[in-house]
């Protein structure tokens, strides 16, 4: 029987990225805790999908794996065509500079930076300072609105503004994917709408999105919903309409 997260959205066009029986156990003193267990997933070109579970569900485990933070315990994780589930430290740092955007609940922005040399960091681990790299960041940062706050540091910045810095320091490489870690989590009601509306404009751009998420109104936003209990797959909902 095939695995129901595999079909749909997945199936309209080649995967960019594709999880096939992806385990992770961690191995504390005498005991093993089963993280993920044989989960299989494929995701689309301008799939948008949210990770949903309660907590020790997998999720956190899951978007790390995507993310080339960590290597699974037996499995496959198939980017860019390639089996990057066994590759080295210096391998997956290169796979993730050139492949991977990430989103993060905290921001994550350096306080010492200003907002453009937040955007451009990415840039600096793949010793890219060409004109045309400064030029692209600019480009995203009047799409996130922040233009006219170049200069500013992140101590300067609103919550919401801080998380436009991330996503446009997330799109800087020009990724396959953006993996977002709860967004949201750390903005009111309002602005959260704001970043997730920035985020659908995104997908419908052609970006690929992967978000992790425990609040059903934000996970709306995606086309499917996967829901994760215990490490295993416990449903999966495609969005109507």
């Amino acid at each position: 029987m095939s695995n129901p997260a595999t079909h749909s959205t997945a199936e309209a066009s080649p995967a960019v990225a594709r999880v096939v029986e992806l385990s992770k156990v961690y191995r504390m003193g005498n005991n093993e805790v089963h993280a993920l267990r044989a989960v299989s997933l494929d995701f689309a070109h301008r799939d948008f999908v949210a990770v949903m579970g309660p907590s020790g569900s997998g999720k956190s485990t899951l978007l790390n794996l995507l993310g080339c933070l960590d290597r699974p315990t037996s499995g496959q994780y198939i980017l860019g065509g390639q089996d990057v589930s066994r590759l080295s430290d210096r391998a997956l740092s290169r796979i993730r500079s050139r492949y991977i955007g990430f989103i993060f609940q905290s921001y994550d922005l350096i306080p010492q930076l200003n907002v453009m040399e937040n955007i451009e960091l990415p840039l600096s681990y793949l010793g890219d300072t060409s004109p045309e790299a400064r030029r692209r960041a600019v480009r995203l940062a009047e799409l996130v609105g922040l233009g006219s706050r170049l200069q500013h540091r992140p101590a300067e910045l609103s919550g919401g503004q801080q998380q436009r810095v991330g996503i446009a320091r997330a799109l800087v490489n020009n990724p396959s994917i953006i993996l977002a870690d709860e967004p949201t989590g750390n903005l009111d009601t309002a602005t959260g709408q704001e970043i997730m509306a920035l985020l659908e404009q995104l997908n419908r751009s052609g970006r690929t999105i992967i978000m992790v998420t425990h609040e059903a109104e934000i996970a709306a936003h995606a086309h499917r919903s996967i829901h994760l209990r215990d490490g295993a797959i416990e449903s999966v909902r495609e969005r109507r309409g």
